[in-house]
């Protein structure tokens, strides 16, 4: 008998409740509060935020590991989490062209642990590095009674010409969608991926693949596409980017309402996804809702200049814009609203 299908609902995260409630939180905030210098530039639904600064813009924004910390916690390896999140505040900024060049941290504890503060002070390091940026300060507190574990989280500031600010605005129907590869879950639906695990009674490290375990494979660290990407537009005409997060193929129609944006040829799903599939006996629909699948990063150009991007990046043409709404995977049929 083939085990009940789970969804990211019966791990505890509910992807339409969240944006509701993100949407409420935002409804009651104002932009215009603020005073001196420099006020916020308009990018609804974008990956980060803009303020205007003279010639230039500067971008920022915030993020976290998420429930990806528990598995490092399981398996007692703390080191790359500071690479995930270097990498989930970079990955948003360069979505509008930006360069990144600062980087503060945050972590809450339930209780100090120096041992646990320098394994992560190690991959914010090597973060920083991958990213070129510099990591300008942070903060750590002791909340034991509202703190079970830790939590990390960070916030990156960059900046770009107001001439270079990419917001997906100008994505035409005929456009290609270049996708370059991720590294694996990178930092996103980990809740349902312990429910998973959990049920299936997997120990982390029992073997996932050959000599490599469950707990190595779970916390391989999300790939930095900063220097890469940001040459690559020096060189490319490039009308949007995205970065596949939390939210799978619904971060594609973020970037421009009115077009619906259509995966033809896939990035490989990676074997973990698939064995994740398997054992939780998900949905495609689901999967692609809630995982890269394969997809870290994309790329939105014109026709003429997607294949060199692809080839100069190690990606490759995933699929096209089109008139209409929302995404749309085409060999699975798959519809995102």
């Amino acid at each position: 008998m083939s085990p009940e299908k789970l969804t990211y609902r019966d791990s505890g995260v509910d992807i339409q409740s969240d944006d509701d409630s993100v949407r409420a939180m935002v409804s009651t905030m104002s932009t215009e509060v603020g005073q001196g210098f420099g006020k916020p530039m308009d990018v609804p639904g974008h990956f980060t935020g803009l303020i205007d600064f003279g010639e230039h813009a500067l971008s920022m924004c915030t993020d976290g590991v998420g429930s990806k910390l528990m598995i490092a916690d399981a398996i007692r390896k703390w080191d790359t989490l500071g690479i995930d999140c270097m990498a989930m505040n970079v990955n948003d900024l360069i979505c509008v062209g930006a360069t990144p060049i600062a980087f503060v941290d945050y972590i809450a504890m339930e209780k100090p642990s120096p041992e646990l503060n320098s394994e992560i002070g190690k991959g914010l390091a090597e973060g920083a590095r991958q990213a070129g940026v510099h990591i300008i300060g942070g903060e750590t507190s002791s909340l034991p009674e509202i703190v079970k574990g830790f939590d990390l989280a960070g916030t990156a500031l960059g900046y770009v010409k107001k001439e270079d600010i990419i917001t997906g605005q100008d994505i035409q129907v005929g456009d290609s969608i270049i996708g370059l590869p991720s590294s694996g879950l990178h930092s996103n639906g980990y809740s349902l991926v312990r429910k998973i695990i959990q049920r299936a009674g997997i120990d982390y490290h029992s073997s996932f693949e050959g000599e490599r375990s469950w707990g190595l494979e779970l916390l391989e660290p999300t790939i930095i596409y900063v220097k890469e990407v940001l040459a690559a537009l020096q060189d490319f005409k490039v009308n949007g980017l995205a970065n596949i997060t939390g939210g799978g193929l619904r971060n594609l129609p973020r970037l421009k309402k009115g077009l619906q944006f259509v995966i033809t040829d896939p990035m490989p799903v990676l074997p973990v996804f698939r064995k994740l599939q398997e054992l939780g006996n998900i949905e495609d629909w689901e999967m692609h809702q809630v995982f890269n699948m394969g997809m870290g990063f994309a790329m939105v150009a014109p026709k003429d200049q997607a294949p060199g991007l692809a080839e100069r990046l190690g990606g490759k043409v995933v699929g096209e814009a089109r008139e209409g709404s929302g995404a749309f995977h085409e060999p699975l049929n798959l519809v995102y609203e």
